[in-house]
């Protein structure tokens, strides 16, 4: 059996392709950090400054040459995009612990519907307002009005995560109740996202189809659940080069499978890093392992993904500032009244903890961009509506990283208690 593969040339010209990608994602990264803001959104404008908001623009014919070399170079690029996603997903499973205890179970619940079903509710009214700017070419109110009321409800998990990787609080109660919500939320908004797509396509949604993925979903994270707590057994000693192939081989079956099941793949490696922390525990050897990985996948897949994402933003064309504004107060101020309101039911949570979940949540990161991807390329919205997600998704992660920050700073230990 002999491989197709791309000649000498194409090969090069994607290395120097991907050189360019990580170098601009990691000097604007770097940059952002030095004004302490979330590394994440410096990635980003990383890329927007190589593509049509940037080098693109100035330089249409040479930037070209190298980002549209040959017939299928975007489909070659798009393989590391994917890769950045999936190992960051997998390592923001890894270091979720949830809990879901007597302690906690009332903030998850208030966070959830102050986070997701307040906004949403809330938000219907405003679809009508953007509906002939934002909406897609199949013209499809109903799809349309969905991922209007997702994009302002959705929170990121991969931009959160990054932001408590890079602050050391990852394992803090805060955050793990953060990412616990988020877990459960995205779960609720990919599936209304299935929805959308399918009524965008096939103009109908099979109810037994959606309800065999709800329950999927579900049984799989209950079942993870429960092996977090009765696999001690299986946590042994394990080689690095054993964890590593094992690990991969996993991780890149499970995704597959899973997305053929009709799971989100970006969901299934959150899972399959939930599954090996399960399986393996908290043993000194696996944490190294995982520690090493972390640097690989944080100085070249997560960086080159940002930059892919950002490289796509054209904010000279078809784009009003003053419409992104007006969806952005919108969007930040419903999610944030919503968490805000819900979390004065609970007497345990202080004030300074209800501006922490309620900005927090509001970062839209990731699952922000894909939305917009997914529904653009389903003629769901215009490519307006696409960039002005992308650019709410950005503003909204540099508010919850400098906010972050800033109560870090004021207080080092805020994050580890709720009370």
């Amino acid at each position: 059996m002999k491989l197709e593969t791309l000649n000498e040339s194409e090969i090069a010209i994607t290395l120097i392709a991907l050189s360019i990608l990580l170098l601009s994602a990691f000097i604007c990264g770097t940059l952002m950090e030095k004004i302490k803001g979330p590394r994440v959104v410096g990635e980003i404008i990383g890329g927007m400054l190589i593509g049509g908001s940037g080098l693109f623009l100035l330089f249409p014919d040479f930037m070209s040459k190298i980002f549209f070399a040959y017939d299928g170079e975007g489909r070659v690029l798009n393989i590391f995009y994917q890769l950045g996603l999936v190992f960051l997903m997998f390592l923001s499973g890894y270091n979720t612990d949830v809990r879901i205890n007597r302690k906690n179970i009332k903030t998850i619940g208030l966070v959830f519907v102050g986070a997701t079903l307040i906004p949403m509710i809330l938000a219907i009214p405003f679809i009508n307002v953007f509906k002939d700017y934002f909406i897609g070419g199949l013209n499809n109110e109903v799809a349309f009005g969905m991922v209007f009321l997702i994009g302002v409800a959705i929170t990121s998990i991969p931009v959160i995560s990054k932001i408590f990787f890079d602050m050391g609080i990852m394992k803090t109660r805060f955050a793990n109740t953060i990412l616990t919500v988020s877990t459960f939320q995205d779960l609720c908004l990919w599936i209304l996202l299935n929805a959308a797509t399918r009524i965008a396509t096939t103009g109908e949604v099979k109810l037994l189809d959606m309800v065999g993925v709800v329950l999927l979903t579900l049984g799989l994270f209950a079942l993870i659940t429960v092996m977090a707590h009765y696999a001690k057994a299986l946590r042994a000693k394990m080689d690095a080069k054993v964890f590593y192939t094992l690990g991969f081989v996993f991780l890149l079956l499970a995704c597959g499978l899973l997305s053929f099941a009709g799971v989100n793949i970006m969901y299934s490696a959150f899972l399959v890093g939930y599954i090996i922390k399960a399986l393996l525990g908290t043993q000194k050897e696996t944490n190294t392992n995982t520690g090493f990985l972390e640097k690989v996948v944080f100085s070249f897949f997560v960086p080159i993904y940002f930059a892919l994402v950002g490289i796509q933003l054209n904010v000279i064309h078809d784009f009003s500032f003053v419409r992104f504004l007006l969806f952005f107060i919108i969007a930040f101020g419903l999610e944030f009244i919503g968490t805000w309101g819900m979390l004065l039911f609970s007497k345990r949570i202080s004030r300074p903890m209800r501006m922490n979940f309620a900005i927090t949540m509001n970062a839209r990161g990731g699952p922000g961009i894909v939305l917009a991807t997914v529904a653009y390329a389903n003629n769901i919205i215009s490519l307006e509506f696409f960039t002005v997600l992308i650019l709410t998704t950005m503003l909204s992660s540099m508010i919850a990283g400098y906010y972050l920050r800033h109560q870090q700073k004021k207080d080092a230990k805020i994050f580890d208690a709720l009370d």
